[in-house]
């Protein structure tokens, strides 16, 4: 097949010698799985210019591998990208634009899946002296994060406070930095898990992975925050390694997973995403954020999942490309030859 892979304006499916995509490393993984499967595969830089729009005009591909997570610097256009795909008739792995905006915005995310009795910490909105929603139900502490960021932009240990005039002051910096709405929800004491998930008809939960936050001094947020997510460097980032937690009960493992996929679903997402859990101290799995198109990274924890399950990296690409051809209704002679990587 012909596979044109998307990605941001900042990475390359064949950087400049001598250079590393600045972002990402899946770019460059995915379009050699896809090479070594035989397929003719080139990419395409998405990156907020009318030129890139031009470009995917002229695309006859069989079908796009999308990483893309933003139009230029602004992510909260990543679902129009996908919209522009559809509108030019494109076949593309991943979630389409409903999927992608119901994740973005985090309190729709959370009154969907309310609505769906799927567990989330309960919240509130402020933006410029108004606050939406039920504020009365949320106690301290609290965390306060941007509306519409992911990665864990946005939020840091001092973004959970347990007072009045902490609570206003971060309010303050969050529409400051961010000029967005903040959301102001429960925090939720527990352990960091993230749940892949695969699939359309039946999705799959894979198996659990949790970060650990151990390392985080006493009196300190266990929070995956931006220090422990991109400071490269300190004890924040480097001692947090992913692990396969195996201390959970099995009925507390399968509700996890139960979670996960109900959440998935309630939200649209396609062909695979990650669900991110704070599992509380009496069992209860509460949804933290819903990703889309998750990192596919081979050390990321959705690939690390899907070895625990049975495949290889390889492998996991190809699914990942059969769930896509299949909900186009192509099923013949579109599977990749998987080669054990």
């Amino acid at each position: 097949m012909k596979i044109v892979v998307a990605h941001g304006a900042d990475e390359s499916v064949d950087p400049p010698r001598g250079r590393r995509p600045v972002r990402k490393t899946d770019v460059q993984e995915v379009a050699q799985v896809l090479r070594r499967a035989g397929h003719e595969v080139s990419g395409i830089a998405v990156d907020g210019t009318p030129d890139c729009l031009r470009a995917l005009t002229q695309l006859k591909p069989d079908l796009i591998f999308n990483l893309v997570e933003s139009f230029g610097d602004d992510n909260s256009r990543e679902p129009h990208v996908a919209a522009y795909y559809d509108l030019l008739g494109l076949r593309y792995t991943g979630s389409g634009p409903r999927g992608l905006t119901l994740a973005m915005d985090k309190a729709v995310a959370k009154k969907i899946l309310g609505f769906h009795n799927v567990v989330s910490p309960k919240f509130a909105v402020f933006w410029r002296g108004r606050l939406d929603w039920d504020a009365h139900n949320v106690d301290f502490p609290v965390i306060v994060k941007p509306l519409r960021e992911d990665g864990s932009i946005g939020i840091g240990f001092e973004s959970v406070v347990d007072s009045i005039k902490d609570l206003m002051e971060k309010i303050d910096a969050v529409h400051t930095e961010f000029d967005s709405e903040a959301l102001i929800e429960e925090y939720i004491e527990g352990r960091e898990i993230y749940v892949g998930v695969i699939g359309n008809e039946k999705p799959e939960a894979l198996p659990l992975v949790e970060l650990d936050l151990s390392h985080i001094p006493e009196g300190t947020p266990r929070i995956a925050g931006s220090e422990v997510k991109w400071a490269r460097g300190t004890d924040a980032y480097e001692k947090a390694d992913p692990f396969f937690p195996d201390d959970l009960e099995e009925a507390v493992t399968k509700r996890i997973q139960e979670t996960a996929v109900a959440a998935f679903q309630a939200l649209k997402l396609r062909d695979y995403g990650r669900i991110d859990i704070r599992l509380a101290a009496d069992g209860t799995p509460h949804v933290l954020e819903v990703n889309p198109n998750c990192w596919l990274s081979r050390k990321a924890e959705f690939a690390m999942a899907a070895k625990k399950a049975g495949r290889s990296y390889d492998a996991l690409i190809a699914e990942i490309v059969d769930l896509a051809m299949a909900r186009y209704g192509v099923t013949n002679g579109a599977r990749i030859r998987a080669s054990e990587g």
